[in-house]
């Protein structure tokens, strides 16, 4: 039994659509590619340009973490946010200690 969606979930999931299609049309590692550069570059870079990396990455998998919420269950659910949750506040402790 499918429940019903939001009007704003239906309406990201829309806007995201042509998106979806280009990362699913692009070479296979390109997503893990993406993922691993900003992670590096928000691990290893400046702060002024490492942070901005970090929230970047979050936003990413924030997306692709709402877009793949109602077909997952609780245990990957708590997995993507904890996820997250990391890199947020990995970013968080790179601003605090400059």
């Amino acid at each position: 039994m499918s429940t019903p969606s939001s009007p704003l979930r239906q309406r990201i999931t829309k806007v995201s659509y042509p998106y979806v299609a280009k990362l699913h049309a692009a070479p296979k590692l390109t997503l893990p590619g993406i993922t691993l550069l900003l992670a590096l570059v928000g691990v290893f870079a400046p702060v002024p340009v490492g942070v901005p990396s970090l929230v970047l990455l979050a936003l990413l998998l924030g997306w692709l973490a709402f877009l793949s919420w109602p077909a997952v269950t609780t245990g990957p659910r708590f997995l993507r946010i904890f996820s997250i949750l990391v890199i947020l506040l990995f970013a968080v402790s790179r601003i605090a200690t400059g």
